[in-house]
């Protein structure tokens, strides 16, 4: 099956990185979870404890075979450091899966990878990407190509299921 790598930090939506992670392990893939440092404590805004597998600087893109971003205030803090933005963009240019919720589509925009691509977000992310170029639809979920959005909590079983669509094939 796959190797999936998450990035995250403090203050994830909880359930937008324990619901995916949990379709994906149901479903027999591997799963990183990758923040600053491995060990580091993260705690999302709900209180859920997560522990980093590895650091940011311990990976390279082509170990996985697929990207998650969980959202909450997590993707905001990650865009801000260009070893994220970095690791995404290889995501995008390569056009390997890569699953975000909510707000996990603002590291798109930091990766100037946006325009003409279709997606979805938080209804607040959602004009930054129709501004960074992107044809923005008010949807569940939007796949395009091997990219799939989604906007809220209330969505989680339409992207998992379309992120384990994505990595069938």
């Amino acid at each position: 099956m796959s190797k999936v790598a998450v990035i995250v930090t403090n203050d994830v939506e909880d359930i937008e990185y324990t619901s995916p992670v949990e379709a994906l392990k149901n479903a027999g893939h591997e799963v990183v979870t990758i923040e600053n440092e491995a060990g580091n404590q993260i705690v999302g805004k709900h209180g859920t404890k997560l522990t980093a597998d590895k650091g940011i600087g311990d990976v390279k893109p082509d170990e996985f075979d697929g990207l998650l971003i969980p959202g909450g205030f997590s993707p905001d803090q990650l865009r801000a450091d260009d070893r994220f933005v970095n690791f995404v963009k290889d995501f995008l240019m390569d056009d390997k899966p890569t699953f975000a919720i909510c707000h996990g589509p603002q590291l798109f925009i930091q990766t100037g990878l946006t325009a003409g691509r279709t997606m979805t977000a938080y209804l607040t992310v959602r004009p930054d990407l129709y501004y960074a170029g992107a044809r923005v639809k008010d949807q569940p979920v939007v796949v395009d190509r091997n990219l799939v959005t989604s906007r809220t909590p209330d969505d989680l079983d339409d992207f998992n299921g379309a992120m384990l669509a994505i990595l069938k094939k």
